[in-house]
């Protein structure tokens, strides 16, 4: 089958020309930490303030995906891999299209981060620590998912009864119990935008 299959890669446009189209450069935001953190908040707040300075981005978070592309997956280890497998090969076509892509995955292992980031390139990467701690991310709760957890009717939820590893050298960290949201998006904008930006 496969001497009928011929790349095409050579005669499509080139990332740099949808680059130039867009006046910007595709990035992978990929923000990490535990249920509750503020990753999505921070996630589509910055998307609206990028928007606001001309920047076209997506995002990609749990709701959006597991409701789609991988509603087959559950939450055990291997799925959890292959959920952040597919997400990172779907964020790799929109970085690669210009687009500045913000990911929200708890994506608690150092293992599974480090896939994302070989899939979409490590150039590309810049992963975000939502650091926000336990204790705040249980007080939140907002979906009652740490309540089922604590009660066991979730099994292998991070920060319960699944591990989650602290990322190791994190572009950004950022507590949301620390400062206002106006006051988190104002770091992140400050210290993204140089590798947006055309030069």
């Amino acid at each position: 089958m496969e001497k009928h299959i011929y790349p095409i890669f050579d005669r499509m446009l080139q990332r740099s020309d949808r680059e130039k189209l867009l006046g910007q450069k595709g990035i992978m935001l990929w923000f990490t930490g535990l249920s509750g953190s503020g990753k999505s908040t921070l996630a589509i707040a910055l998307e609206r303030e990028l928007y606001r300075n001309g920047i076209l981005c997506r995002i990609l978070d749990g709701d959006n995906i597991r409701a789609g592309i991988n509603n087959n997956l559950g939450f055990t280890e291997a799925d959890r891999m292959e959920n952040i497998r597919r997400i990172a090969e779907v964020a790799k076509l929109f970085v690669d299209c210009g687009v500045v892509t913000l990911a929200a995955f708890i994506s608690p292992t150092e293992k599974i981060r480090r896939m994302a980031a070989e899939i979409i390139g490590e150039k590309d990467f810049i992963e975000i620590y939502v650091s926000t701690p336990l204790e705040v991310c249980e007080k939140r709760d907002v979906k009652g998912l740490y309540k089922k957890a604590r009660q066991g009717e979730i099994k292998n939820f991070t920060g319960i009864s699944a591990p989650f590893e602290v990322p190791q050298n994190p572009y950004i960290t950022i507590d949301t119990s620390l400062h206002t949201l106006e006051e988190n998006i104002d770091i992140l904008k400050k210290s993204i935008l140089p590798h947006i930006k055309q030069e």
